[in-house]
């Protein structure tokens, strides 16, 4: 009864003390970034909390590469802007040509600008993963990524050229591609030199949540052994060549997480084996985490192929079985995914991802954010229906087992409840500053509030061992206009009650 009553009062003391959040620019970040580590299925902080991510990619794929003020790379400016909408992750590409410009030579300045950039963003709470992108190989085939010196292959004499991603299907580039699984010319021994320069230039930064191995890796002249069920053969030479990445990163880092992506013919629905006994080996590296992507094809082609836009009818089916696939990758690595890369100007198919992502307690990272304070300026592009979507009021740290977690961005109906374990600091709910216009109220049972009322960071500290439960919702409403399944044409949430 005591215990009860202390919640009671906790809760009614939130509820009346409530005003509208302060502007969240004026707060430092709550607690100081520390490295996030694998444990499970789990992103760990130093505290000790079970962290989720929400965040952006900024990618510069033309060199010269993170080039302050280029009206790309990410500016104080923009690291105080997505703070400030509760971003609190960046996947920060970064480029084997520039890395290694010229055979076996480091480019020790193009390093020390990824480390500043990774200062920047830390001093404002966000991680930063470094994703060593590549679209469409090299510059030989108009991509980008390798190095033309890397890879000996050149397109064919007349060979059609139809350009990205289309250009992944060239029989020339194919065979680049098998250069680069077979380490022909020792392509993946100077790609792991280079990771491994990065992984000791950025070592001891909190703010680096991990090295990402290779974006969207082509399977070469193997491709079609992938359709339709997935190609074992070619991930098992595929989790060799990532293990041999991964083997050349120790040698700089012996902590550092390191990223794996399944093939990228995972986008096109088929699964990953990798990690998959006996058809591939298990992972054993304890700070292994895997890297996905969610896209919806059927959408893409309607908003940038002309394809007619009814063809969105079919991203409901894609996002079950993508989402079965992690679901599937998960379970039997027991490592944590994060999703690198899904966007969509379309809010149903948005709502898809961040739905199913919460389900999962999963983060993410939209595609795409560049500066918007570089060269020709910009708005701020978090508004909209697609800014409701992405930003959301969430649990950033959790001191203690996630359980299940709720969000309404039509209105703001946000629930959240976890089991409780020790940690050095409380669990942080980052509160939405597009949701709320005239303040919001906090209910709390199991756990109180330590944070001013109206704080953009709510703070809780469990009462006891048993369940914690968070409501965040808008003066108006009883916070239970919480959300269903979505699916094509049936907007971000519906009412499912509590």
């Amino acid at each position: 009864m005591r215990r009860l009553l202390a919640t009671s009062i906790a809760v009614l003391g939130t509820l009346f003390a409530s005003t509208p959040a302060v502007a969240a620019a004026d707060e430092a970040p709550s607690t100081p970034i520390s490295q996030v580590r694998v444990e499970g299925r789990s992103l760990v902080d130093g505290y000790g909390r079970t962290v989720l991510l929400h965040g952006v990619n900024n990618v510069d794929k033309e060199p010269p590469y993170v080039t302050p003020g280029d009206g790309l790379t990410l500016t104080a400016a923009d690291a105080d802007l997505l703070a400030r909408h509760g971003f609190n992750t960046v996947r920060l590409g970064v480029s084997f040509d520039g890395l290694m410009p010229e055979r076996g030579q480091i480019d020790s300045a193009y390093l020390d600008r990824i480390a500043d950039t990774v200062d920047v963003l830390g001093t404002r709470g966000i991680h930063v993963l470094l994703d060593n992108h590549q679209d469409g190989l090299s510059p030989a085939w108009g991509g980008n990524g390798f190095p033309e010196w890397s890879i000996k292959a050149r397109p064919f004499p007349g060979e059609p050229n139809p350009g990205f991603p289309m250009n992944y299907l060239m029989p020339s580039m194919n065979i680049g591609w098998d250069e680069v699984w077979s380490n022909k010319n020792g392509v993946l021994d100077h790609l792991g030199t280079a990771l491994a320069a990065l992984a000791t230039r950025v070592e001891g930064k909190p703010a680096v949540l991990g090295i990402e191995l290779m974006n969207e890796p082509w399977p070469g002249s193997p491709f079609l052994t992938c359709f339709p069920g997935g190609c074992p053969d070619f991930d098992r030479t595929y989790q060799a060549a990532m293990q041999k990445l991964t083997d050349h990163i120790r040698g700089g880092s012996a902590t550092v997480p390191v990223y794996w992506e399944p093939n990228v013919t995972w986008n096109q629905g088929m699964p990953s084996y990798l990690g998959n006994p006996p058809r591939t080996p298990a992972i054993t590296d304890p700070n292994i985490a895997l890297s996905v992507h969610d896209y919806c094809i059927p959408s893409q082609m309607s908003i940038y192929g002309g394809v007619p836009d009814k063809a969105k009818m079919a991203c409901p089916a894609q996002h079950e079985l993508t989402w079965a696939h992690i679901d599937s990758l998960t379970s039997r690595t027991n490592r944590p995914a994060l999703v690198t890369e899904f966007g969509d100007v379309d809010p149903n198919t948005l709502a898809a991802t961040m739905f199913r992502a919460d389900e999962r307690f999963t983060g993410w990272q939209y595609w795409h954010y560049s500066s918007i304070f570089g060269p020709g300026g910009g708005a701020d592009p978090f508004h909209g229906e697609v800014g409701d979507q992405l930003v959301r009021t969430y649990p950033q740290a959790t001191a203690g087992t996630p359980g299940t977690l709720k969000f309404n961005p039509e209105g703001g109906d946000f629930k959240y409840s976890y089991t409780p374990r020790p940690s050095s600091k409380p669990t942080e709910i980052y509160v939405s500053d597009r949701h709320y216009p005239a303040g919001y109220v906090t209910e709390v049972t199991g756990g109180h509030t330590t944070s001013p009322a109206g704080a953009r960071t709510v703070t809780v500290e469990a009462d006891g061992t048993g369940p914690v439960t968070v409501k965040i919702h808008r003066p108006d409403s009883d916070g239970n206009n919480l959300p269903e399944k979505p699916g094509f044409g049936s907007g971000s949430a519906g009412s499912s009650g509590s």
